[in-house]
């Protein structure tokens, strides 16, 4: 920092310096930031340039940089996980920054910061010192068994804590529900027969036009995807192609995909008008009926099939009457996918598991302490390595233990300079 700034800042004053290259001409008038080591985000030595964001700037300062010996650009992720290694925070914190740098709406944001803040890690560490507690307990136990019985007064603790240990982890995985989907969102498709309106309800939806709007069927051939944020819930709409026999091997191709994205989405909202009232598709696990263009319905004697804002129940599912065109019952509709993705998501951001990695290390975790209880009574050398199992799993998740054939997953999708 020196050779740029003349000077060392004092550590952790933001300090106004003129930035000079190696030849001494200026490059920036800037602010500069001094941390040593271990007192940084990374425990090691770092320092932060405040330079204006020019890219005549930016040019100098990197040619500056690059003029130094043993100086290159970060990779993905290297400062996070510098710290990671260093003991600065664990992977569970790493993971929620990654979460927070790709957070796209509050709701994941809020849960992101509450898990870099140690809402699983702490739960986690306690967790393990208890399993450690318990595991010597019964092992000193063992260390007795030349004596004769194993000492209850050694035993009976050790269960107990276990026993406490394992309900309470049963409990959080129970209670989370889908809170890990948090992450990747909700997926809605919208299917059904060609110009009933699908493209017309996603451009209401995202309210712009993403998709094109024609008369003409067939006119979506591709699946069209738009993220929206309802209500804090991140939520994925897919526009398909319109599911019918055609002789067209392009529309055929835009058939198939539909069918595959409806069958793996988390619910499919299927169109219809009054020209395709007996056209229904087949079972999926969340489908609502979404009968368009009630404007143009007659009303007969009977009255009308359904008011603009109704809702009824079909089988699978909630039933809706809606003019995509004016926009008729589209806000009802937006309310019910709100409640849906509430219910979906269940704990959502104040849930402790965040990625499906943390759920199953959890499953594995309570699976060995159940195991542990279950084998006591036919030896204590069994139960102890099951509850050295558990005491892994938990380390795993931390990334204290056997982790490293996921840290470069984990670190490579993290942004340049992180």
């Amino acid at each position: 920092m020196t050779a740029l700034a003349d000077m060392l800042p004092t550590p952790r004053m933001a300090t106004r310096v003129l930035l000079r290259d190696a030849g001494r001409q200026p490059i920036d008038d800037a602010v500069v930031l001094w941390f040593p080591g271990p007192a940084s985000a990374t425990g090691e030595d770092v320092a932060e340039f405040h330079i204006h964001g020019g890219r005549a700037v930016l040019a100098a300062l990197f040619a500056a940089f690059a003029a130094f010996e043993n100086v290159r650009a970060a990779e993905p992720g290297e400062f996070t996980r510098r710290a990671f290694e260093n003991g600065k925070l664990d992977l569970t914190e790493a993971e929620a920054l990654d979460d927070l740098i790709h957070a796209d709406t509050d709701r994941q944001r809020r849960q992101a910061l509450r898990q870099m803040k140690g809402l699983l890690g702490d739960r986690a560490r306690d967790w393990r010192a208890q399993i450690i507690e318990a595991s010597a307990l019964i092992e000193a136990g063992i260390d007795f068994s030349d004596e004769g019985d194993v000492p209850q007064e050694l035993i009976e603790p050790a269960l107990a804590k276990i026993r406490a240990l394992h309900r309470e982890i049963e409990e959080v995985l129970a209670a989370q529900g889908r809170s890990e989907r948090l992450r990747e969102g909700l997926v809605v498709a919208i299917a059904g027969p060609p110009n009933v309106g699908k493209s017309t309800l996603m451009n209401q939806l995202a309210r712009r036009e993403v998709a094109i709007v024609s008369p003409h069927a067939g006119t979506t051939r591709d699946v069209i995807e738009v993220q929206l944020d309802l209500d804090g819930y991140p939520v994925t709409v897919i526009d398909t192609a319109g599911i019918r026999e055609t002789d067209d091997p392009v529309e055929q191709e835009g058939v198939r995909r539909a069918r595959a994205r409806a069958e793996e989405a988390d619910l499919v909202l299927w169109m219809i008008d009054a020209q395709h009232q007996e056209t229904r598709p087949q079972e999926t696990s969340a489908l609502w009926i979404v009968r368009n263009k009630i404007d143009l319905e007659t009303i007969d004697a009977a009255g009308p099939r359904q008011s603009a804002n109704g809702l009824q129940q079909a089988a699978g599912g909630a039933e809706f009457g809606i003019s995509a065109a004016r926009g008729d019952g589209v806000q009802e509709l937006i309310a019910a996918l709100v409640i849906f993705a509430r219910d979906f998501f269940g704990a959502g951001e104040g849930g402790l598991i965040g990625r499906v990695r943390q759920r199953k290390l959890l499953q594995e975790t309570s699976a060995m302490l159940h195991r542990s209880i279950s084998v006591i009574g036919k030896g204590e050398e069994l139960a102890a390595e099951e509850l050295r199992g558990a005491a892994i799993a938990l380390g795993r998740l931390l990334g204290r233990v056997d982790v490293e054939d996921v840290l470069d997953v984990i670190f490579r999708e993290f942004c340049i300079g992180k």
